[in-house]
Parts: C-alpha cells; structure tokens; sequence
C-alpha cells in the first residue's frame, strides 16, 4: 500500500500545472469579451447622443466632440435619410483589428 501511494505522488501537482494554462486563457477570453461588450454599449449609447445632436442642429462637430469624450477615439460619419438624421460611429476595440460600429438615426424635426 505504502508503494502506491509514493508512485502517485505530485500527480494533482502535474495536473494542475496541464490545466493552470487552459484556464487562464479561458479567463482573459471571457474578461475580453466582458470588454468589447461594455465599449459596444458605449459606442450605441455615444451614437443615439450624436444622432440626437445633429438632429437638433447643433452641428457634426458638436456631436463629434461629445461621442468622443463617450468613447476614446470614435469617429463619426453622418447622413441624412429623409426626415431623418443619421449617424454611424467606429471605435477601434482593445483586440487588434477589431472595430466596432454602432449606428443611430434621429428625427430631424422639419428642417
């Protein structure tokens, strides 16, 4: 008995050592995800404000400067479908060459 126990010694040590790498991988995959989602609501939510402000008439850079100070480095793009106002904005995201784009329209009000 005593021969058996010395021959399975450091086995829950190897394993964990297998298995420590998979679960940090795991771990980033899901803080990154975690990440990306939250920037993606932001971008949404720095959209529905720029389209809100162009639509008013504030300007595209007005709009512009707000959806930055939203999200860091937002580029906006604007465009006008009938009585609407419309606005797209990219972000780039912490994964390189990953961009998000959010898009947003609003009433323009008559004008």
């Amino acid at each position: 008995m005593p021969f058996q126990f010395r021959a399975e010694r450091g086995s829950v040590t190897a394993e964990f050592a297998v298995a420590l790498p998979a679960v940090v991988i795991v771990l980033a995959g899901c803080l990154s995800a975690m990440q990306i989602a939250g920037l993606q609501l932001r971008l949404q939510d720095a959209a529905a404000s720029a389209a809100r402000s162009v639509a008013r008439g504030e300007g595209e850079g007005v709009a512009a400067t707000r959806a930055s100070r939203m999200v860091a480095g937002a580029s906006l793009s604007e465009r006008a479908a009938g009585d609407l106002d419309c606005v797209t904005l990219r972000a780039p995201s912490a994964l390189p060459g990953l961009n998000l784009t959010a898009s947003s329209c609003a009433l323009s009000g008559g004008r």
